[in-house]
């Protein structure tokens, strides 16, 4: 079968996967959270931000030795401090707030150590509020700010990104200003963007898709007809969808935790074990088993992004289902790219052997090496 133009595109596709092993770093993506509350002329907040972001600005780790103590994070309070002054910026009426730090504290972001920094100010409840939030924006474009809001009355929540690094408060007009839609689509548009730069999310979902129109025989010479091989796709993003919400709610509601390191290690070895059985097929025709039991780990994964919010319970479950169902529009976008070209090259050489098993192979080992990063702390 001739097919110049979708063999040149799978095969940048497989190159791309050798520089994404190096690259990447554990799924947990760069979030920071703010918790503002506003209780009468006073306003207070919190500003968490995980260690291993803020020491790519703020270095913390004087002695190189892979770990971050409480004395070298002091010894960078002020400049930690005139980070948060100078990149977290409150307006009202015109009219700068100059919040007062209240000092630097060690706090919990997903089962991550976080530099804390708590602060209060002066303001008018009557007034409009805009809080413009710049933090780590031009050293990682992928980090988020998570807002949590509370006036008393109202709890509103808010994502902060490059294209969107300003929230609004306004006492009168607060469902105008921020209503509930607009938070909703705000997390369909990061369970979208979370998937898409899931490098680990997406390997996993390619890896059980590559086999997903040839049916694995012993030859791998029999090929199937659409329907079969599209109901067989359906029923693996089915199964990894069922799974990861369910985990994906019990962790992000603070029922069940686990410990972020096991929880992206296990990640990473799913990704290899999925790719190891187009290689060496020990999983036949089931690989919607193989995606329910490991899509529930994969769900402990996305939760970082609603848990440290502690939402309340109807903000919390618009929270989620917006996420979720951008996570799954992100994945039906992988799988609407993928699927018709695979069908059309799945009796070519080029699929069976490059695509198929030679993607396997370079996604074994980028698995591997986010396993060596993420379980031994390893830097490859």
């Amino acid at each position: 079968m001739s097919c110049p133009i979708p063999c040149a595109l799978v095969a940048r596709l497989l190159l791309s996967l050798l520089l994404l092993a190096p690259s990447a770093q554990a799924h947990r993506l760069s979030d920071a959270c703010l918790s503002m509350t506003a209780n009468g002329p006073t306003l207070a907040g919190r500003l968490d931000i995980p260690l291993r972001d803020l020491n790519e600005i703020v270095p913390l780790d004087r002695n190189a030795d892979g770990a971050v103590t409480w004395g070298e994070l002091k010894s960078r309070a002020g400049e930690i401090e005139r980070l948060v002054k100078d990149q977290v910026r409150f307006d009202q009426a015109g009219r700068v707030l100059h919040p007062m730090l209240d000092g630097l504290r060690v706090a919990d972001i997903a089962g991550e150590p976080a530099a804390s920094v708590a602060f209060t100010t002066p303001w008018e409840p009557s007034s409009s509020l805009t809080v413009d939030y710049h933090l780590l924006f031009e050293t990682d474009p992928q980090h988020r700010g998570l807002l949590r809001w509370s006036d008393g009355n109202e709890v509103s929540t808010f994502v902060f990104s490059p294209e969107r690094p300003r929230f609004v408060y306004t006492p009168v007009s607060l469902p105008q200003a921020t209503p509930p839609t607009r938070s909703f689509l705000h997390f369909v548009g990061e369970g979208v963007h979370h998937i898409w730069i899931g490098h680990d999310h997406i390997l996993f979902l390619l890896a059980l898709l590559l086999p997903s129109v040839v049916a694995l025989t012993v030859d791998r010479s029999q090929t199937e007809g659409l329907r079969p091989i599209a109901l067989r796709v359906l029923k693996v993003v089915t199964a990894f969808t069922l799974a990861h919400s369910l985990t994906l709610a019990l962790a992000a509601s603070g029922w069940l935790r686990l410990p972020s390191r096991i929880v992206e290690t296990t990640i990473a070895l799913s990704v290899a074990v999925a790719a190891v059985n187009n290689l060496i097929p020990f999983v036949r025709d089931r690989g919607w088993a193989v995606a329910f039991g490991f899509g529930l780990i994969h769900g402990f994964g996305f939760a970082g992004v609603l848990a440290d919010l502690e939402l309340p319970r109807a903000a919390f479950a618009s929270a989620l289902v917006g996420f979720n169902l951008g996570v799954e529009l992100g994945q039906l976008g992988i799988v609407a790219v993928f699927l018709p070209v695979a069908y059309f090259l799945r009796e070519s050489w080029f699929y069976r052997r490059v695509a198929l098993q030679f993607g396997s192979v370079l996604i074994v080992v980028a698995s591997l090496i986010w396993v060596a990063e993420r379980g031994l702390g390893w830097t490859l």
